[in-house]
């Protein structure tokens, strides 16, 4: 089993421990960061702590999720987290990000994901797939700056916080070209 630790040129995306939660917690909490995803904020830190312990159990070598925990290599600050569910057959995945607020916009997303990208391909996944909310277009155009291949367009596919909402469907196949990061 290969170890739980990616490193990229600012970020090092490793394992969850407990002393994330508070952060955790924090990024989560936020109203603009809950907004396409499926839990709702605020996020205790009792419920943190019990996420950390559940990210912590998972590997990435395994069927089901996976979350990476994404640090700032300068400074070790949690600055958001990507999700891997690997299918039974271990050469399907589905990924999912979040990153606090205040790091949007800075290239860590475009650089952690690619990061969990490349390490799915040579962990000898075939296809990865994303999802996201229709209305989310920062998050379509990271999936399409990582070179990911619009898919489909589920409309009013998702009950979510009191609203129907439309789904993208992307895909990436190991075989695809993809834009060079720096």
């Amino acid at each position: 089993m290969r170890p739980v630790r990616l490193v990229t040129e600012r970020l090092v995306l490793r394992r969850f421990r407990t002393e994330d939660a508070p952060a955790l917690a924090a990024y989560r909490s936020d109203p603009a960061v809950a907004r396409y995803q499926g839990w709702s904020a605020p996020v205790t830190e009792a419920d943190a702590r019990r996420l950390v312990r559940q990210f912590a159990a998972g590997s990435p070598d395994t069927p089901g999720w996976f979350q990476y925990a994404v640090v700032r290599a300068d400074d070790g600050v949690l600055v958001g987290d990507v999700g891997v569910h690997r299918h039974e057959n271990l050469r399907q995945a589905e990924i999912g990000y979040t990153l606090a607020t205040a790091y949007q916009g800075l290239g860590y997303a475009t650089e952690a994901v690619g990061a969990v990208l490349d390490d799915l391909f040579e962990r000898g996944v075939v296809r990865i797939s994303a999802e996201c909310d229709a209305r989310n277009e920062r998050s379509a155009r990271l999936l399409r700056r990582l070179g990911f291949t619009a898919e489909g367009h589920r409309r009013q596919a998702t009950w979510l916080k009191g609203e129907w909402t439309d789904d993208l469907l992307f895909g990436l196949l190991a075989t695809d070209p993809r834009p060079r990061r720096t």
